[in-house]
């Protein structure tokens, strides 16, 4: 996601807050005032979307003087002041609440994102991130996923082809799902990665034999997934889905799959605690 991406998102964003104008601080705050705000973190976490801030404290207002105290993916503790921001306090107190909505979703992403990475470590799985994602925020969701540790699985539907359980019914078979998007390939001189949905071992045995190049085991159970992985052995990359959270995460990953996608990661992610506190 290049800066013109981010400033479009953030444009909008600004827009749908401030509308007309902030009218409560043009009421009551001095153009001329100057202050100086601290982005301070009230819980330990994992620091997402200080550069998303800074462009949109430019935005608002070029002159504003933003520093960065800690980089974004950085772990940090409750009371670590973050970030400061030095300049008209009507323009701080404008931009506020956009600019925590943001630092405060990116980094509960990527705080949750690393919960789940530590739960796994001693395996060779990866998290994955869906398109579970906030709409218009999809490219912000993702690049908070990965200041976490994650891995960005497709950006949206036009990037990799995954063959779920309506498009096989669509389809026929998982077989003719399959070699529907070979043809596709073939057509359209593209490259773009098979994945299709299974859910038992007999699907997975017909998406082995179709030649797809990741099977996705979509709620298995550990031990049907530990067949699946072990009768696939490495002739595709896996992938287990549904329903996965932190007390079932461990038991997956330890079957020997080579990702797992949370979904929870985007679709209800708890905002970490993050304030402004503004001094004149």
């Amino acid at each position: 996601m290049d800066k013109k991406d981010f400033e479009y998102l953030i444009k909008n964003a600004l827009a749908e807050d401030i509308g007309s104008g902030d009218i409560t601080t043009s009421a009551i705050v001095p153009d001329n005032l100057i202050a100086t705000g601290e982005f301070l973190v009230k819980q330990n976490g994992i620091v997402a979307g200080l550069e998303v801030v800074e462009m949109l404290l430019k935005i608002v207002d070029s002159k504003l003087f933003f520093v960065r105290n800690v980089n974004d993916g950085e772990k940090v503790n409750s009371g670590k002041i973050i970030a400061t921001v030095k300049g008209s306090a009507a323009s701080m107190l404008t931009a506020e609440r956009t600019a925590l909505n943001f630092l405060q979703r990116m980094s509960g992403i990527a705080t949750m994102t690393n919960l789940y990475i530590e739960r796994i470590k001693h395996t060779k799985a990866k998290i994955l991130d869906t398109r579970k994602t906030a709409p218009g925020l999809r490219e912000l969701d993702k690049l908070a996923v990965k200041l976490g540790g994650g891995t960005n699985h497709r950006i949206g539907l036009y990037d990799m082809f995954l063959i779920k359980d309506n498009h096989i019914a669509a389809a026929g078979s998982i077989t003719k799902a399959i070699e529907s998007c070979k043809e596709y390939r073939r057509k359209n001189n593209s490259s773009y990665k098979i994945e299709v949905e299974t859910e038992n071992l007999e699907q997975v045995k017909e998406a082995l034999n179709t030649g797809a190049d990741f099977i996705l085991l979509d709620n298995f159970e550990p031990v049907e997934m530990r067949k699946a992985v072990q009768l696939i052995s490495g002739k595709c990359l896996t992938e287990a889905s549904g329903g996965i959270d932190l007390n079932t995460i461990k038991a997956v990953a330890e079957t020997g799959v080579d990702y797992i996608s949370v979904g929870a990661l985007t679709h209800s992610v708890r905002a970490l605690d993050i304030s402004l506190e503004i001094t004149i």
